[in-house]
């Protein structure tokens, strides 16, 4: 392969949907589709899904973590609110923790109430 191909847009599209796929633990892979950049972006994002889960081979969690989810319990360390921990692995409690770590080291109890009472006032209940 060269440098060209790896900036060609159906390369750019087939790594997307192979790193889709990758994040993925249920999905079943077409084997038409394997192709370099498709395996490779399926690889990354293997990789990213279990980083945040752990390994495929000790199976698929009952709940998943990905970016969203650290990042919502990141915000809620920010904020001071309580979490939800019920029905992930230890290995999913160990990277949650971090990010709720880090949310509460930015925690300012003044700037979370100000912050919650707009969203109350919007009809978004924190809890």
């Amino acid at each position: 392969m060269n440098m060209k191909e790896t900036h060609s847009t159906l390369y750019r599209l087939e790594y997307f949907e192979g790193y889709k796929c990758g994040l993925d633990p249920s999905i079943k892979i077409n084997k038409k589709k394997r192709n370099d950049a498709f395996s490779t972006g399926f690889s990354l994002g293997r990789l990213e899904f279990e980083s945040m889960n752990g390994s495929l081979s000790n199976g698929v969690p009952k709940r998943i973590v990905n970016t969203k989810v650290l990042e919502d319990f990141l915000l809620a360390g920010m904020l001071g609110l309580s979490i939800d921990t019920i029905d992930y692995t230890s290995y999913q409690l160990h990277i949650i923790l971090q990010w709720y770590q880090s949310g509460i080291e930015q925690y300012d109890p003044q700037q979370s109430s100000y912050l919650i009472e707009i969203l109350e006032q919007r009809g978004i209940e924190m809890g």
